[in-house]
C-alpha cells in the first residue's frame, strides 16, 4: 500500500417486511330450543388475528480514528391490511479503506404468529466511477485494461450467520453465507430460508420462528452480519462503491409450509417467453423435445446445434415424470434429467450463465398434443406467482420465472406430462416438448 487516499462508499438498505395476507370471517350461532329449555351463544366475535415483523438492529464499525459509528434501531415491517413497505434502514460508510469492517445483530420480533423467515438481498450497484492513477496502475496490472465494473464487491469479505445471545454475550452459531459481498448477495438473491432454530443445515424444510407478544421482545435466533476489507487489498479499490439492499420476508406458519420464496416471482405468458422482453439474449437452452421421426431427446448447450443429445425412450404415446435442470457454477456444467422410473440425463458446460429469467416452454402446435408442466421449484421453494404452464393443442405458452441469480448453484424441478408422443403430423417440428431457457433480459 502507498499513501494515495482512497475514497469509496457503500450504502446498505435493510428492510423489514411482513409479507401475509389474512382473509376475516364472522360467524352467526343461532339457538336451539329442548322442550320448553332455550340455551343461545350470543355476542360471538371471531377477530382476525395479526402478523407484524420487527426487526431489531444493533450496528457498529470500525474505521480507526476517521470514525465509530453506531446504531441500536427497531425497523417496523407490514401489520396484517396495511398496504405499506417496512421502513428502511440506511446505512452510508464513506472512505472504506483496507483494514475497516462494521458489524451487525439482527433479531426479528413476529407479533403474535409463529413464522416462516426468508432472507433476500441484491447487489444493485457496483461502480467504478472516476479512476485515480494508481487505481488505474494497479487495474492494469491485474486486468491489462480498466474494467467497466468496480472492485470493492470482490474485495469486501462478508459473513452471515445464526447468533444467540447469552446474557448480554453474542454467541456465534451456523453459517449462512460467507465470500465476497458479491458472492453473498448472489446468494440471497435467490432467496435464503431462516431456520427458527438456526440450524445452517435445514434448507427448506426448516423450523418457524416463534411469535411474542410484543415488538419489545424477539425471537433468541438471530442473524449476525459482518463485513471487513482486508488489509491485502491494494489500489484497485480507490473510488468504487457498491450499494446493495436486504430484505427480510414472514410468513405466518399456520396454514402454510414456507415454501413460497418471496424473493423469486413468476408469471404466465402465451408464447415464447423470451419474447416478452426487449433485446433479451438467450444464454444456454434445455429441451425436451422431438428431434424428428419420433426420435425424442434431450439437449443441454449453447443453442441447437452446439450441444450434448441423448435419445430418450418415452416408452408409448405419453409421458408422466421428472424434469429437473440444475447449473454448478464451479464446473459451470448445465444438466438435464427427465425421469419416470429410468432416468435419461445429459450435461454441458455452458459459456455464460449470467442469466435473471428462466424461461419455462409448453410446446404443443397441433389438436393432438399436450405438454403440461406443474409444482415448479427453485431450490426447493414455488416461486411468488403460477407454478405451472401448460399447452393444450395447437398452443406454445411459458412461465417467466424473474428475480433468478442464475449464474450461482441452482436447480429446477417440476412435474411433466407430455401426451402426442407417437403423432407423425409433427415429427419434425419439436412436438410436443418442454424447454428450459435461460435469459439475459
Amino acid at each position: 500500500m502507498n499513501d494515495d487516499n482512497i475514497g469509496i462508499s457503500r450504502r446498505q438498505t435493510l428492510l423489514g417486511l411482513g409479507a401475509v395476507g389474512v382473509a376475516s370471517a364472522g360467524a352467526g350461532f343461532g339457538t336451539t330450543a329442548y322442550f320448553s329449555d332455550e340455551e343461545a351463544f350470543e355476542d360471538n366475535t371471531l377477530t382476525a388475528g395479526e402478523l407484524d415483523l420487527f426487526v431489531h438492529v444493533d450496528y457498529a464499525e470500525d474505521q480507526g480514528s476517521y470514525n465509530q459509528y453506531e446504531i441500536d434501531t427497531v425497523l417496523n415491517g407490514n401489520t396484517v391490511g396495511e398496504d405499506t413497505e417496512g421502513d428502511p434502514l440506511k446505512i452510508e460508510v464513506d472512505d472504506v479503506k483496507p483494514g475497516d469492517s462494521g458489524e451487525g445483530v439482527l433479531c426479528f420480533s413476529i407479533v403474535d404468529n409463529p413464522a416462516y423467515m426468508w432472507l433476500c438481498g441484491q447487489l444493485t450497484e457496483n461502480s467504478q466511477n472516476d479512476t485515480t492513477e494508481p487505481e488505474a496502475e494497479a487495474l492494469n496490472d491485474m486486468y491489462g485494461e480498466i474494467p467497466e465494473e468496480g472492485q470493492l464487491a470482490e474485495a469486501m469479505q462478508v459473513t452471515l450467520r445464526y447468533c444467540t445471545e447469552d446474557d448480554g454475550e453474542l454467541v456465534e452459531g451456523d453459517l449462512i453465507a460467507e465470500g465476497s459481498l458479491a458472492d453473498v448477495m448472489a446468494a440471497l438473491d435467490n432467496g435464503v430460508p431462516l431456520d427458527g432454530s438456526g440450524d445452517g443445515a435445514a434448507g427448506i424444510d426448516r423450523d418457524p420462528f416463534d411469535g411474542v407478544e410484543s415488538s419489545e421482545e424477539h425471537d433468541e435466533t438471530c442473524v449476525c452480519l459482518s463485513w471487513e476489507v482486508p488489509t491485502e487489498v491494494g489500489n484497485e479499490i480507490q473510488t468504487d462503491s457498491v450499494t446493495f439492499d436486504v430484505s427480510f420476508y414472514a410468513e405466518q406458519a399456520r396454514h402454510n409450509d414456507g415454501t413460497m420464496n418471496p424473493c423469486i416471482t413468476s408469471r404466465e405468458v402465451e408464447g415464447f417467453g423470451k419474447l416478452d422482453y426487449e433485446d433479451a439474449d438467450v444464454l444456454w437452452i434445455s429441451k425436451a423435445r422431438n428431434g424428428g421421426s419420433n426420435t425424442f431427446e434431450l439437449l443441454v448447450g449453447d443453442d441447437n446445434a452446439n450441444s450434448d443429445t441423448a435419445d430418450y425412450d418415452f416408452g408409448g404415446s405419453s409421458f408422466d415424470g421428472e424434469l429437473t435442470v440444475a447449473y454448478d457454477a464451479d464446473s459451470g456444467e448445465a444438466t438435464l434429467e427427465l425421469a419416470n422410473g429410468s432416468t435419461g440425463d445429459v450435461s454441458y458446460a455452458v459459456s455464460d450463465a449470467a442469466g435473471d429469467v428462466v424461461s419455462i416452454v409448453a410446446r404443443g402446435d397441433d389438436a393432438s398434443h399436450l405438454a403440461s408442466v406443474s409444482n415448479v421449484r427453485v431450490n426447493g421453494s414455488s416461486p411468488t406467482g403460477p407454478d405451472a404452464v401448460e399447452a393444450d393443442g395447437a398452443e406454445i405458452n411459458s412461465l417467466l420465472v424473474e428475480d433468478v441469480d442464475a449464474s450461482v448453484d441452482w436447480e429446477l424441478t417440476a412435474d411433466v406430462a407430455l401426451e402426442g408422443l407417437d403423432d407423425d403430423s409433427a415429427a419434425s417440428d419439436e412436438n410436443p416438448a418442454v424447454y428450459v431457457e435461460v435469459i439475459d433480459a
